[in-house]
């Protein structure tokens, strides 16, 4: 059922736009050795299973994000996204290995480590509904925000003011990312890894389920779409998203597999959206933008 879900939502993709999006590369790194582990729940751990993210612990801004309007996606678009990606079974030998991860990480991250994840990339994030309110204290930062794979890869000069259309495409995205990001994450209510393993002591408590992560959802549809308005520059924006993914699990607060799936689920997203007239017109001015600096 997977399969064809996703075979759907790329047939949707092409058939609207002579550019079609670039794929997506395979799993690397520490991901793709963690996957080949079985991911089905182990008996001798099966009381793990029962434990899900707790209800006391929900966010209402959150929940709000599941009931909002999309801007580019449809809402079957997002059911069948949510149901294309599933978490490993916390009592499975994959995610076993995944906490010990964490835990070898936990022993041996550095200070500037810490620092870099913690208080430098874990504050990033735009947040639709501030945007509609200018005289929120955060507006501005907000909107700074949206820019950040964009100024860390091309400079400073890469901001709202100067590139209205990249803008406009990218609060878009972000509007459903934030959507796709909270609706993923309630449907399949995974706990956090400090909820399975008391060992852990990470560098900040979540008021959200673990699976999958927002800050890499964004951080790779972000790099995904930055990649097709300037596709020279795809390795960089990619390195980036890894290392902002990276930094959830430096502090302790996001399974590998929440990083993974939040980068497949990234692309499965932004190809979904290519079917989507409006967010064609969007990409198209977009990259008038950029096609005018080469």
């Amino acid at each position: 059922m997977k399969k064809f879900l996703v075979l759907l939502l790329t047939i949707q993709a092409t058939h609207l736009y002579s550019q079609s999006i670039h794929s997506l590369e395979p799993a690397s790194n520490h991901y793709k050795a963690l996957k080949v582990l079985s991911a089905e729940p182990n008996s001798e751990m099966a009381k793990l299973d029962g434990i899900r993210y707790a209800p006391s612990k929900y966010s209402a801004v959150a929940l709000l994000y599941t009931m909002a309007q999309p801007a580019y996606l449809k809402q079957d678009q997002i059911d069948a996204l949510k149901n294309s990606v599933q978490y490993p079974a916390n009592s499975s030998d994959q995610t076993r290995a995944e906490l010990d991860f964490l835990l070898k990480w936990q022993k041996e991250r550095t200070l500037a480590q810490e620092e870099r994840a913690a208080q430098i990339l874990a504050p990033v994030g735009y947040w639709p509904h501030i945007d509609v309110m200018k005289n929120h204290p955060s507006y501005e930062k907000n909107l700074k925000h949206l820019f950040f794979e964009g100024r860390e890869v091309l400079g400073e000069a890469c901001t709202t003011e100067n590139y209205p259309a990249t803008a406009q495409l990218l609060r878009g995205i972000t509007k459903d990312m934030r959507i796709m990001e909270f609706t993923t994450k309630y449907h399949l209510l995974r706990p956090r890894p400090y909820d399975l393993e008391p060992e852990l002591k990470p560098l900040a408590i979540m008021s959200s389920p673990s699976f999958a992560s927002g800050h890499t959802l964004w951080a790779y549809i972000h790099a995904f779409t930055w990649s097709e308005l300037i596709p020279s520059k795809r390795k960089a924006f990619l390195e980036l998203a890894y290392e902002i993914g990276e930094s959830r699990e430096i502090m302790g607060i996001h399974y590998p597999s929440d990083e993974e799936a939040a980068r497949v689920l990234a692309h499965r997203m932004l190809s979904a959206m290519w079917s989507n007239p409006e967010f064609i017109s969007d990409l198209k001015a977009a990259q008038l933008e950029w096609d005018n600096q080469k």
